[in-house]
């Protein structure tokens, strides 16, 4: 089993890269602690291209003074094992430090789907931290294809839209979320889960589908928000939001009932703050 190149400056970053030639390269950007849903979108990558990055970066960024940085689960050692049975032809793990060197003034302020009053409502900074990162790992990679996975469904919009505004010149493509065998979508944070609390957690995913079933029945989609929100509430879930919104847009529905619907909710259980949707 090989392992993969392992690049944590730009300047060998930027070696390993010259290697590929020609050749067609995917991108997959991670945080780490990586599960079957990461290796899901590296094998989409291996299918996509004949060189596969998987970049590795905990971004300080995305996250407000009172969340999850310092606790944030690491695994490097184990996440490179896993990479390297994958095939994974170079890792990219630069630190803070080389991301954001002294001096480091600039942000991406993206609006459009990042203005969309769901994640951006209650995690006020987070997008304009994943822009400006993800900006430079596609500016530093220099790949064709990035591949994110739906279940972070209006990142996946945010990305999309920033790729083609800034002319970036590469393919964003979305991956179905992976999910465990009781619906629940996988995730780091699951790690967080008491045991409890992982058995209420599916809960969010079921009551999604229930809703998107009903909507697709013919039921109005306020009365079955309404429905999912009760409950939610009633798992034990302290519900930020259950929300239909247009899928390519993330904007509001419109009265005509002629639009693609997604369903998205974010609520959280103990310490852990879920997210999931699904499309209607």
């Amino acid at each position: 089993m090989r392992r993969p190149n392992l690049a944590r400056t730009l300047r060998a970053l930027d070696r390993a890269r010259a290697e590929f030639g020609s050749a067609k390269v995917a991108l997959v950007p991670t945080m780490g602690a990586l599960h079957a849903g990461h290796l899901a979108l590296v094998r989409r990558a291996r299918q996509r291209a004949e060189r596969v990055i998987v970049s590795i970066f905990v971004n300080p960024t995305q996250f407000a003074p009172h969340e999850d940085l310092a606790s944030y689960p690491r695994t490097f050692a184990e996440d490179l094992a896993a990479l390297a049975r994958e095939g994974v032809d170079l890792v990219w793990a630069p630190s803070a430090e080389v991301m954001y060197p002294d001096g480091f003034a600039t942000r991406i302020a993206p609006e459009g789907a990042a203005k969309a009053g769901l994640e951006d409502a209650f995690r006020p900074h987070f997008f304009g931290g994943v822009a400006t990162v993800v900006a430079k790992l596609f500016l530093q990679c220099r790949p064709d294809f990035a591949l994110f996975g739906e279940k972070d469904f209006q990142q996946l919009k945010v990305v999309t839209r920033l790729a083609r505004d800034l002319d970036l010149r590469l393919r964003i493509i979305g991956v179905p979320t992976v999910r465990e065998r009781d619906g629940l979508a996988l995730s780091s944070r699951n790690a967080y889960l008491g045991e409890a609390e992982r058995a209420v957690a599916p809960v969010l995913y079921g009551t999604l589908k229930q809703c998107a079933q009903s909507v697709a029945a013919g039921s109005s989609v306020a009365k079955a928000l309404a429905h999912g929100r009760k409950a939610i509430t009633a798992a034990g879930f302290v519900l930020d939001y259950l929300e239909a919104r247009n899928a390519e847009t993330l904007a509001p529905l419109n009265k005509h009932g002629d639009e693609p619907i997604r369903l998205l909710v974010a609520a959280r259980l103990g310490r852990t703050r879920l997210i999931d949707n699904v499309g209607v």
